[in-house]
């Protein structure tokens, strides 16, 4: 049993300590943490764990396909949350409202990918 549960825990571990690292690392320069949370650190990750459990690399094609046409709806977070911000809306209203339309982004974006598939 904790031989099957390492993987798991390790994977946890990794994403765990990468979060962090941008949190701690925002303290001293927004840039670099932006520079770090922008590269594609979990989706490297997901498609090496993918990968390594099922040896399928046609699902890994099909998951790196799909984390591109979803990494676009959430470019509206970013484009939205700070200029709510700049204009002096509450740092949680901004921040649910962002969430809100990127979570529309996103449905629209599953109806389209649905439809051309």
């Amino acid at each position: 049993m904790l031989d099957a549960m390492f993987p798991l825990v390790l994977k946890t571990l990794i994403t765990a300590v990468l979060v962090v690292a941008v949190a701690e690392v925002a303290k001293r320069s927004s840039l670099l943490a932006g520079f770090l949370a922008s590269l594609p650190l979990v989706s490297i990750l997901a498609l090496i764990w993918l990968y390594r459990d099922s040896g399928d690399v046609g699902r890994v094609a099909s998951l790196a396909s799909n984390i591109f046409w979803m990494v676009l709806p959430s470019l509206c977070l970013f484009l939205i949350l700070p200029q709510l911000l700049r204009a002096g809306v509450g740092f949680y209203l901004s921040m649910l409202l962002s969430c809100a339309a990127t979570a529309v982004a996103y449905l629209c974006t599953g109806v389209v990918i649905s439809r051309l598939s």
